[in-house]
């Protein structure tokens, strides 16, 4: 059987990595002619590294690198030769692994794999979360072959003829979430589920919010509360029959996902994305420009916009007008439901997927 190699690349987050575990089987699936050698390249200590550990089928090659900031920093001095660095490091692959193509979810550790790869004539397909690409995918840009993006407005910031509309590319295991399930697991009684969640560190403006109004929210929902990494208050322990907080979930997210209502959250785009592909109201809490570039502040007006969402700024949050958020949703949830419901381009995993056998196609012998 024929041996064709793939390189995935993308790392610095989470949100990095998981699309890319969307994809792979579904590419695998559509290689069945073939025998796919499936090669990540990350970074020497990402949280890509870690993440790709348990993945025996995925060969992970680490290259040095640098953050390129728009802001003052002593390390803007060192970061270029990384990155310079980690070229030569990403061509060396590149000659070695000899892929048909290379897919970038973005992260600084993609700019020198797709330069690399584009030195190589190897095609490279990106994908881009945020409503304005980041500065990572604006260079990765001029070395790829195609950009998918997931909300349709980002098309206007990218060169003509290279971004198509995919939508974000969603974890299969998502839709396989049982709710009565986690309704037992977690003891709730009937009462509607809320599921607040603020990333894997978690949101000191949002856990606060939420925690202040939990003698009133209890009296009408059960809470599951991903507060994130040490971030636990024992003090809430009194509300425990209808509040469970976790640092984090992960086998068991696609169950509380399933059980919840609606759900409270920052507005990252691959999150949102996937609560859009599982029709879950949303009431998103951006991150606030002066702590981020801005783009959850976009992404967040881009779903209330198309009737997915309410948004609740972080500046403007009080125990008040946090309550009034959460009646807003109550009252409109058929309503984004409906919306959601109508939204084509939920889940752009399959058509991703599909790009990236086209090319694959072009290296079969017949």
């Amino acid at each position: 059987m024929q041996k064709i190699s793939i390189v995935f690349t993308g790392g610095g987050t989470a949100g990095h990595v998981t699309p890319n575990l969307a994809l792979i089987p579904l590419v695998r699936e559509k290689c069945k002619n073939v025998e796919l050698d499936v090669h990540y390249i990350g970074s020497e200590n990402g949280i890509e590294k870690e993440i790709l550990a348990k993945y025996d089928n995925i060969t992970y090659h680490s290259i040095r690198t640098g953050k390129l900031r728009r802001y003052f920093s002593w390390q803007n001095f060192s970061d270029p030769f990384r990155v310079i660095g980690g070229y030569f490091d990403a061509k060396k692959l590149m000659k070695k692994i000899r892929p048909a193509i290379v897919f970038s979810k973005g992260g600084f550790v993609s700019v020198p794999v797709a330069a690399a790869a584009h030195a190589y004539k190897i095609p490279v397909i990106a994908h881009e979360s945020d409503l304005t690409p980041g500065l990572a995918n604006k260079i990765s840009a001029r070395f790829a072959t195609k950009i998918c993006t997931t909300f349709p407005d980002t098309l206007e910031y990218l060169p003509k003829g290279v971004g198509v509309c995919t939508g974000s590319p969603i974890r299969p295991e998502l839709f396989d979430g049982n709710a009565e399930r986690a309704r037992a697991r977690y003891g709730f009684d009937g009462k509607p589920v809320i599921l607040s969640m603020g990333g894997s560190l978690g949101s000191v403006v949002l856990n606060k919010a939420l925690r202040e109004n939990l003698p009133e929210l209890t009296k009408k929902y059960n809470i599951i509360h991903l507060c994130g990494k040490g971030n636990i208050d024992d003090k809430c322990e009194k509300y425990a029959n209808s509040y469970k907080q976790f640092e984090f979930i992960s086998d068991e997210l696609p169950d509380a996902l399933a059980l919840s209502a609606f759900i409270v959250s920052r507005a990252g785009s691959n999150a949102i994305h996937e609560f859009l592909a599982l029709h879950k109201p949303m009431l998103l809490i951006p991150l606030s420009a002066a702590a981020s570039r801005g783009d959850q502040i976009l992404n967040a007006q881009s779903f209330e916009k198309r009737g997915f969402a309410i948004v609740l700024k972080e500046e403007n949050i009080t125990p008040s007008t946090f309550m009034h958020a959460i009646s807003f949703v109550e009252k409109d949830k058929e309503k984004m439901t409906e919306s959601m419901e109508n939204y084509e381009n939920s889940n752009g995993a399959n058509i991703i997927a599909e790009m990236i056998y086209e090319e694959i196609k072009k290296h079969i012998v017949k």
